[in-house]
């Protein structure tokens, strides 16, 4: 990437609080009650939206209320209740296999490590992001799902695009303090404004610092890359 950093710091900065001001009250859109559900809701959430995530949970949570409930569930029940989310039956394998492995490892708790957290099936570094920073108030790095993706290449804040690496883009260019609120900052911003397909510039507060507008971005708005909506 061209642009020194410096400049793309201070055009981070200024990103971030346009969005702030544009979306004071932005925080997760899951709702969980404790860190099992919320832990279950991120699995569930892999490609596949929130609200229809929210949809099922709802049931799901009055039904198994423990690690246990879920371990002992059998395979074809919990998958025939998950079935209208993606990849139902791995899901349920996930949920399945990581709550024996609370009860196994972690007297039935969700940990609080990056390291025991991953080490969990169906559970890679943006889950374990998303339960450390909302089920422990832990924060160790940026959630990049495909709203982060997405917007980060269209401004031109990295060209990479792997969620891993732009995480680690975004790790040197935003001070910590502001690496839990810059995810649901673009997640807003995504699902209201710049979104997949047809993103509405008119009406982006980021338009006059946003390279693709000016149709110099490392992501061509006219490419037909295609981007998940969450």
């Amino acid at each position: 990437m061209g642009t020194p950093l410096a400049d793309r710091a201070d055009q981070t900065a200024e990103i971030v609080d346009r969005l702030h001001e544009e979306y004071p009250d932005t925080t997760i859109s899951l709702r969980y009650s404790n860190r099992l559900e919320l832990l279950v809701a991120v699995i569930l959430s892999a490609q596949c939206t929130d609200k229809r995530v929210n949809s099922v949970t709802a049931g799901l949570f009055e039904t198994y209320q423990s690690p246990a409930d879920y371990a002992t569930a059998p395979q074809e029940e919990l998958a025939e209740a998950l079935n209208s989310v993606t990849y139902y039956n791995n899901k349920a394998s996930y949920i399945r296999e990581s709550c024996q492995r609370l009860l196994d490892e972690h007297d039935g708790e969700v940990p609080d490590t990056m390291a025991e957290l991953t080490d969990l099936p169906g559970v890679g570094r943006k889950t374990a992001n998303v339960v450390l920073q909302h089920g422990h108030d832990v924060v160790e790095g940026v959630v990049v799902d495909t709203h982060v993706q997405r917007q980060t290449r269209r401004l031109g804040l990295t060209d990479n695009n792997r969620p891993e690496r732009i995480e680690e883009d975004l790790m040197t260019l935003v001070p910590s303090s502001e690496w839990q609120a810059l995810t649901h900052l673009f997640i807003s911003h995504g699902r209201e404004v710049c979104t997949a397909r047809n993103p509405d510039c008119e009406a982006c507060v980021l338009a006059d610092i946003c390279p693709s507008e000016r149709g110099d971005a490392a992501v061509d708005l006219a490419s037909g890359e295609r981007w998940d909506e969450r």
